[in-house]
């Protein structure tokens, strides 16, 4: 607990130091990124500590703040989280001095407070354990993100800000009342215990939750704010900040006791609709932060399904599928945070190189682009789960638990997320061919340069991180069991056996994949040893007749996804524009798509503009008068007082 204290003081000092070094840009780079990665260091060592505590570890401040104590709470389950917090924290944080550097116009103190603030409120998010500091350290974690996606500078910028900060505040009204009802009856705030209504607690809960993880319907915030927000604050909010209603839907789970069935049943629906929503949206994106941000809203969905199969294992006192759907929902949570948020960095690195986010204004990036191409490449390999990448494990686990749920859920289960992952490789098949193989599609991607050293090396750890992490994959499975025990209570000699079996599988699979691909690339080694001295001639492919094939003849991303978007045009709302050929020799012809959310049009825009236009009536009562508003204010208290007498 010392060195996460330790942390979230360093943190806080950093981000003021920078602050007051105003538009000094390298003093301020200096000390605010200097503060996030000696404070998120000194955090990862805390939390690896944290997850092997048999026995929780509590800190009461004492000291009253308003309705409740400070009292922080370190057990397993809080140093899983606050892991990828610390250690994403620090790499975007030396990512960011690269990538600032090229938006000097913003590149100031506040931003750097704002930064660390984000990571400190989102470490105090985990940590805390009465409800009062819990809510005040989420609101500092939504006023700073708001604050850094507005900071970004992207066109659309204000809109997705506000968007978030009216989602999110809609969510943090539920978990209001989710914690008057948790309250004592008194003040209405008390530490974490147990109520009386829990399907009303947990239905508050995954409402609240939900929206800052972005679950359907409310998840309309992530494809705005992603693309606006600068790419390490991207990276930061999905690898890391979206995951924080995951860990409050486990910490509810603590103190509520065995959950109700139909909690998993309503978890592994909303899981496949989210997950299945997300990766169709995904592939009708043109724009390179948008197919991320909608693929953060499928793995939100895998994620929930998982923890729905686990869920229901435990309700119905399988402890089997209890513990493998919790170990899968917790693994692919951390595996998350690593292959996405190298996506985003990666994001980063490649807008800037080519002043664009448009898909099909890039091309053949690889070859200008080696270092950057080959990061991607493993991370997009590791999103689609393909193994021996980290995001293999998670799925795996989540597989085999459904498996052994059996029967139609089982079934279903299988069959959505197998569903869900065929859409995965396809939309990052997509985004790798379309932005790194073929030819430049304009002359910006023809003069593309690779990052510095700067924006090289956290693409470089967290490439590193999804290959080892993917090979160590039945290790990081142990790591799991005690985090399993502080939210179900279930001892850890019963977990050991139930998933022995599953870590057995997973080695051997890992360990099959791994010789094939060291086998493969001996032979590559081999064959060009044996060409290095050998004439070789470099010719162009068969061009089907073509004699001088043109970059207009590739694929884009909306040709390449059409038969998939096609499929599924219920879920994706695709508007054509353009001129359609004419006659045998048509002069010009042209087709563009424009891909629009339906929930968010067809649902929030509609919703939100009725609220305006029904609350159009009171705008008499803003008279600019300060008497008329004094006279407000003692109308209310006299009623106020007559209501309570």
């Amino acid at each position: 607990m010392n060195l996460l204290l330790a942390a979230l003081a360093v943190l806080t000092a950093g981000g003021v130091l920078a602050a007051l070094c105003g538009r000094r840009s390298s003093w301020a780079a200096a000390l605010g990124a200097g503060g996030a990665m000696l404070g998120g260091v000194t955090g990862a060592a805390g939390a690896l500590a944290g997850l092997g505590r048999t026995m929780p570890e509590i800190i009461d401040g004492g000291a009253q703040l308003l309705w409740g104590h400070a009292v922080l709470y370190l057990d397993p389950l809080a140093a899983l989280f606050a892991l990828p917090v610390c250690g994403l924290g620090a790499l975007t944080a030396l990512y960011g001095v690269g990538y600032l550097r090229h938006h000097h116009v913003h590149y100031h103190g506040a931003v750097w407070l704002w930064f660390n603030l984000l990571v400190a409120a989102m470490l105090s998010v985990f940590l805390a354990r009465d409800s009062f500091l819990f809510l005040t350290a989420w609101e500092v974690m939504t006023v700073t993100s708001f604050l850094l996606v507005m900071s970004g500078g992207e066109r659309g910028a204000w809109r997705a800000g506000w968007t978030y900060l009216i989602a999110t505040h809609i969510g943090t009204a539920f978990l209001i009342a989710m914690f008057l009802l948790l309250g004592d009856g008194q003040t209405g705030f008390s530490s974490f215990a147990a109520g009386d209504r829990a399907g009303l607690l947990f239905v508050f809960a995954l409402v609240g939750f939900g929206t800052k993880a972005g679950l359907l319907p409310v998840h309309v915030w992530l494809p705005e704010a992603h693309p606006a927000a600068p790419s390490h604050v991207s990276a930061l909010m999905s690898g890391v900040m979206i995951k924080t209603g995951i860990y409050g839907l486990l910490r509810l789970l603590t103190f509520l006791g065995t959950p109700a069935g139909w909690w998993g049943w309503l978890l592994i629906g909303l899981g496949l609709a989210t997950g299945l929503y997300g990766i169709v949206q995904a592939l009708a994106q043109h724009d390179l932060k948008r197919l991320l941000a909608y693929s953060s809203v499928e793995n939100v969905g895998i994620i929930t399904l998982a923890l729905g199969l686990g869920v229901l294992g435990w309700s119905t006192g399988n402890t089997a599928v209890m513990a493998l759907g919790l170990a899968g929902a917790l693994l692919h949570t951390l595996n998350h945070a690593l292959f996405k948020g190298l996506l985003f960095l990666g994001a980063g690195v490649i807008a800037q190189a080519t002043g664009t986010r448009d898909l099909d204004r890039m091309g053949g990036l690889l070859k200008r682009m080696p270092w950057t191409g080959t990061c991607v490449l493993i991370g997009a390999a590791a999103i689609a789960g393909l193994p021996p990448f980290n995001g293999f494990a998670g799925e795996f686990l989540i597989y085999f638990a459904a498996l052994l749920r059996g029967g139609t859920t089982g079934a279903v289960a299988i069959a959505g997320l197998a569903l869900i992952g065929g859409l995965a490789a396809a939309a990052f098949a997509q985004l790798f061919g379309i932005v790194f193989l073929g030819e430049a599609r304009s002359s910006e991607a023809r003069d593309a340069l690779d990052a510095g050293f700067a924006l090289r090396l956290p693409l470089a750890v967290l490439a590193a991180g999804c290959v080892l992490v993917g090979l160590a994959g039945p290790l990081t499975l142990w790591l799991m069991v005690p985090v399993i025990t502080t939210v179900t209570g279930t001892a850890p000699h019963l977990l050991f056996p139930v998933l022995a079996a599953p870590s057995s599988s997973l080695t051997m699979i890992v360990l099959a994949i791994a010789g094939l691909m060291l086998l493969a690339g001996a032979l590559a080694w081999c064959v060009r040893r044996l060409l290095a001295r050998r004439a070789v001639r470099v010719g162009l492919t068969w061009d089907c007749g073509y004699a001088r094939p043109d970059a207009r003849m590739q694929y884009t991303a909306s040709s390449f996804a059409q038969p998939l978007t096609a499929l599924f045009a219920g879920l994706v709302r695709l508007r054509r524009r353009g001129n359609d050929p004419a006659g045998l020799f048509p002069a010009t012809a042209s087709l563009a798509t424009e891909p629009h959310d339906p929930c968010r049009d067809g649902l929030f825009v509609p919703l939100f503009g009725w609220v305006a236009r029904g609350m159009a009536w009171l705008f008499w009562v803003q008279q600019g008068r300060v008497q008329y508003y004094i006279l407000y204010i003692v109308v209310t208290l006299g009623v106020l007082l007559l209501w309570k007498l």
